[in-house]
């Protein structure tokens, strides 16, 4: 919430604390001290969308299939496909938390699992390619200017025309790709697209996205934003009760946090700008405090009013260039080629399906002591969806997408449940090389629908979408 929405409730009138880049404003979470009439304030529609590359390993992430065949090498043909077929009846259940989930253990009651969603794949077309840029869009190969990686205006901005109108930014992308090998099209490395074949461009360098978000072009580079809004905080603290003033001083300590860490990012930059090497300064940090101080940025973000949609691409599709996931591995190993022999290493992939969600569940956990004016929590008043394009992180499929929502979207969606919405949907066998197109399963796009229309929208279609999940809805 910012201060221009915020003026005509509140008894101090209009302050500015800070533009930066010509529109973005530095906002303040909600004070109830300064509110005059608090039951007309309107909390704001949000969405954010947490993007997992390479699928999952299925029979440490869903619930039912924990002897689930583990497909040897991806170039096999004799993987048990039948043992994927959810053996959990349609419906609503009590969420289980499997291993690769227990991140989640302490929100399990703002977290719906949603299994039996499907999405079209063209054979003959690389995988990677069109189930990353296509994700968010849900379309169809050749529905867009006759080509198999079809990308059409993604869902992120079609609910921003909705509820990014009065924000500085409509949405937000981030991603967490420190590498700088483009040996990928942007096919691989982006879900967020303006229209067809116009990518919407991510932010992945934490300093850079920092500037543009909370620095004022007024100031030198280096100057803390806190410094640009105390003088003025000083004189608003009077009006503050104790609660507020407690609040006000964590919001403040979690932007001096970030700062920390960009400050200690800046000076690494400088140090390696000395040695020779051609490395990304964010490339040196450990894997998870990249993300999580990325993660931080979006937070951030929305908490503030900068934006009320964003994207949050934890990792590209198919990027060789191995990563040193701290504390699981001694040395950097490449996730997509270890998804491609799961029979050698499913234990490492295991671990990596529990580290990406680790981060995933320290952003909800952040979003969740977050306090917003209706007395319930950032997590609560947002549909913060988890999902990869990939079902099967070793036989490469659409079918059976892991998708996580965490948030109700303001009390809009059902919460602490496993939604089965396809007892059919499951993986395929293979039939001389090829996958054939999977039948049965609810399309991904079903879902979509459902959520553009949980914000406010009035569609009654989503590319492939044959129906709102009506279960999912409060």
């Amino acid at each position: 919430m910012n201060f221009e929405n915020m003026k005509t409730m509140t008894n101090i009138g209009r302050r500015t604390f800070l533009r930066g880049m010509g529109t973005s404003a530095l906002a303040l979470p909600w004070m109830e001290s300064l509110a005059v009439g608090s039951n007309h304030f309107q909390i704001p529609q949000r969405a954010a969308f947490y993007y997992v590359p390479i699928g999952v390993v299925r029979k440490t992430f869903f619930p039912g299939e924990e002897k689930s065949a583990v497909q040897q090498k991806f170039t096999n043909d004799n993987y048990d496909a039948g043992s994927t077929r959810s053996n959990i009846q349609v419906g609503l259940h009590d969420l289980q938390l499997t291993p690769t989930m227990k991140p989640l253990e302490g929100l399990k009651d703002k977290v719906t699992l949603i299994t039996g969603l499907d999405r079209t794949f063209q054979p003959g077309t690389d995988v990677h390619a069109q189930c990353a840029s296509c994700f968010l869009s849900s379309a169809s190969p050749f529905s867009l200017k006759h080509t198999p990686y079809p990308q059409a205006r993604s869902l992120d901005h079609i609910i921003a025309d909705e509820i990014g109108k009065d924000t500085p930014f409509k949405t937000l992308e981030f991603s967490c790709n420190s590498h700088k090998d483009n040996k990928e099209s942007i096919q691989f490395d982006n879900i967020s697209w303006y229209g067809t074949e116009h990518v919407a461009p991510s932010m992945r360098d934490p300093l850079l996205a920092y500037r543009r978000l909370f620095k004022s072009d007024e100031r030198s580079a280096y100057q803390n934003i806190t410094d640009l809004v105390l003088d003025d905080a000083r004189s608003l603290k009077k009006d503050l009760g104790y609660s507020d003033q407690q609040k006000f001083g964590e919001y403040f300590e979690s932007i001096r946090a970030i700062e920390t860490q960009i400050s200690r990012l800046d000076g690494m930059k400088n140090e390696l700008s000395k040695v020779d090497l051609d490395i990304p300064m964010d490339g040196k940090l450990p894997r998870g405090e990249y993300i999580r101080l990325m993660g931080d940025l979006m937070v951030a973000s929305l908490q503030s009013g900068l934006t009320n949609v964003a994207t949050f691409m934890v990792g590209p599709e198919r990027w060789d260039t191995p990563y040193l996931f701290e504390s699981l591995f001694d040395k950097p190993k490449s996730h997509h080629m270890m998804s491609h022999n799961q029979g050698k290493f499913v234990e490492d992939l295991i671990k990596v399906d529990h580290f990406y969600m680790e981060q995933f569940a320290y952003l909800c956990e952040k979003m969740n002591r977050i306090e917003e004016v209706n007395g319930k929590t950032l997590l609560d008043n947002i549909m913060f969806t988890y999902g990869s394009g990939l079902g099967d992180g070793s036989t490469h499929q659409y079918s059976a997408l892991p998708i996580l929502v965490a948030g109700s979207g303001g009390g809009k969606l059902i919460t602490g449940k496993h939604l089965n919405v396809s007892a059919k949907s499951g993986l395929v066998k293979k039939v001389g090389g090829t996958y054939k197109t999977p039948e049965g399963g609810v399309p991904l796009a079903n879902l979509w629908l459902s959520q553009a229309n949980a914000m406010g929208l009035k569609l009654d279609r989503f590319a492939d979408s044959t129906g709102m999940i009506s279960s999912l809805f409060a």
